[in-house]
């Protein structure tokens, strides 16, 4: 009992002296690009207190090395006096606190990079990504705390997931929010400015669109497709997990996409992207983010939470995370009406075509692709194409033929969506975690009631071509392997200020034998002077085994090479549905 008591006592003390955070976030002259941030811990009994930056977003997989962007970090006493800061590491600093209650720590963050993952400031908004703005405390990741945002005099309106705190001694120059731990601070974008704020229902849910930049938007048509996108993705799970959910969109020239939140979204789009046929390209990202409300952010492998923000988080598995969500991004727009079956059908064609008729992908598995995107996927290089394969593509195409060989072994009783709602229900609902690989694998075959080992062996460990007539054909799909060889010179060129530079050069082509390298120029063929379209037209002209005379200048060098066309075999296949469809296959396609 005494024991007991004595626990019970220390706990209580430690309850009541726990540490708390709060920011503040100020942006006095957005013209200079900082946000200034201020960071009260209180009750602090610590004689040290090591404080770091997260040196990746979660959602984009490639150290972006945030703390670039940091300037001095200085840290002050409750009156004011100096406290010394060492910065010990690339993204972290020590507070020789000597267990002062309170710490005032200051420090300034350059943004002008206006991207989903990073942070923006000028004077016409400010849009923060909270892991490249944002420090914690090492350690303390699991503390609440508020967070204070003073807006520019001239920016009237914040759009955040976060939610609203109430507090009485709030000044009227900021507005309050608060947070349960670190990962929903940094999971919750905020859009600071003049933003073009609109409101609609699906699903049961609020969805809130604030629209950053000028754009040829119509609200009424985004309210009711982006509602027919939701409620769509929705019924897959039966569930919506949010009461509110919030659309940030950036309206600019070089649209980027869109990065993934538990219940929010950034997305970033050429503003001229609302009509025609670029207007679906827009609603398939609202639906590819939109979908990761479930899988990435509830049904998700183990390792993507609690975040690591110091390092690489590896998984084998983000094929599954990316790449189903892809098929399903161009499922739903099946089903929310945008698609008829035919359309859908000729992009999955396309999705095959591409990831079988890459040379990468007899070379990178998916898994391995997955595993690899840190150091691959976000650092495309000249060689790409003939090493790696996107875990986007090749998922999609493996999420199809999932759901294809679901929906054949139940005869049209199951789809994928049924594989999905069980890793919701298990992992998410029940276990409140993420899974292994080898839990997933397990998952995957009992539902099949397949042992799916082999399956994994050959095509997502493996680099083998899938069986796709044999899959599809189960549905009323004819499936026609179109593949034949042609004759091919093998380099990619691009017109640079009147010269035709060498881009890529595919392995084992004829260039490549002919010893042509990426950044050649090339000048002259046969004798010719040459421009990018007469060197297309030249090569495109040219049957097996002919032979051409390239003048190429090197480093400022001039040389000669001799290509011998050679011929280039690439796996092709054409989809087609029965005139009349099968029952299975309008199961699928409904």
């Amino acid at each position: 009992m005494r024991y007991f008591t004595l626990v019970l006592l220390i706990l209580c003390s430690s309850l009541a002296h726990a540490m708390e955070v709060r920011y503040q976030l100020h942006m006095p002259k957005p013209q200079n690009h900082y946000f200034e941030v201020e960071l009260l811990i209180s009750k602090n009994n610590q004689k040290t207190i090591d404080l770091k930056l997260p040196v990746w977003a979660p959602g984009s997989y490639l150290v972006r090395e945030f703390s670039k962007n940091i300037n001095l970090v200085k840290a002050f006493d409750e009156k004011g006096n100096s406290i010394e800061v060492h910065k010990i590491a690339k993204n972290h600093w020590q507070i020789n606190s000597q267990g002062k209650e309170l710490v005032h720590i200051k420090y300034e963050v350059y943004a002008f990079e206006l991207s989903v993952r990073t942070s923006f400031l000028d004077l016409s908004h400010g849009y923060v990504s909270g892991a490249g703005v944002f420090m914690y405390v090492d350690g303390q990741k699991s503390l609440g705390g508020r967070l204070d945002v003073f807006p520019y005099d001239d920016f009237k309106k914040i759009s955040t997931a976060l939610p609203l705190g109430e507090f009485e001694e709030q000044k009227r120059a900021s507005t309050t929010f608060t947070f349960k731990d670190y990962d929903q601070l940094v999971d919750c974008p905020i859009e600071i400015g003049n933003q073009e704020v609109f409101e609609f229902m699906a699903a049961g849910v609020k969805h809130t669109v604030a629209m950053y930049g000028e754009g040829n938007y119509n609200i009424s048509d985004l309210k009711r497709d982006m509602a027919k996108v939701i409620e769509a993705e929705t019924a897959v799970f039966g569930v919506n997990p949010n009461k509110n959910y919030l659309f940030i969109i950036h309206n600019v020239v070089d649209g980027q996409g869109g990065l993934e939140h538990c219940n929010s979204t950034t997305l970033s789009v050429n503003r001229w992207t609302y009509a025609g046929s670029e207007y679906l390209g827009f609603i398939n990202l609202v639906a590819h983010e939109y979908f990761h409300l479930w899988n990435v952010k509830r049904i998700r492998p183990i390792e993507l939470g609690p975040f690591d923000y110091d390092h690489e988080v590896y998984t084998s598995l983000l094929w599954v995370m990316e790449g189903v969500t892809s098929y399903y991004d161009e499922l739903i727009l099946r089903r929310a009406g945008f698609y008829s079956q035919e359309t859908f059908l000729n992009k999955l064609m396309s999705s095959i075509n591409y990831v079988e008729g890459s040379v990468g992908s007899r070379v990178q598995p998916v898994a391995h692709a997955s595993f690899d995107a840190w150091i691959k996927a976000y650092r495309p290089t000249e060689n790409s194409a003939n090493t790696s394969m996107t875990y986007y593509s090749r998922g999609s195409v493996l999420g199809a033929v999932l759901d294809a060989k679901i929906i054949s072994n139940t005869k049209g009783k199951k789809c994928l969506d049924d594989f999905m709602k069980q890793l919701y229900s298990v992992y998410y609902v029940k276990l409140n975690r993420g899974f292994t690989e080898a839990e997933f694998k397990k998952e995957l075959s009992d539902f099949m009631g397949q042992d799916m080992s082999d399956f994994f062996a050959r095509y997502v460990d493996g680099t083998e071509v899938i069986p796709y007539a044999s899959i599809f054909g189960e549905l009323g799909v004819k499936v026609k392997e179109t593949t034949n060889s042609v004759p091919s010179f093998g380099a990619s060129v691009r017109d640079e200020g009147g010269a035709v530079m060498v881009k890529s050069i595919r392995a084992g082509s004829a260039a490549e034998e002919a010893g042509l390298s990426v950044n050649d120029e090339i000048i002259g063929c046969n004798g010719y002077r040459m421009s990018q379209g007469m060197l297309d037209g030249i090569m495109n002209g040219l049957s097996l085994n002919d032979e051409v005379e390239l003048l190429i200048s090197r480093d400022e060098i001039l040389q000669t090479v001799k290509v011998k066309i050679s011929s280039y075999t690439r796996p092709s296949f054409s989809l087609k549905s029965e005139a009349t469809p099968s029952a299975l296959y309008n199961f699928w396609l409904r």
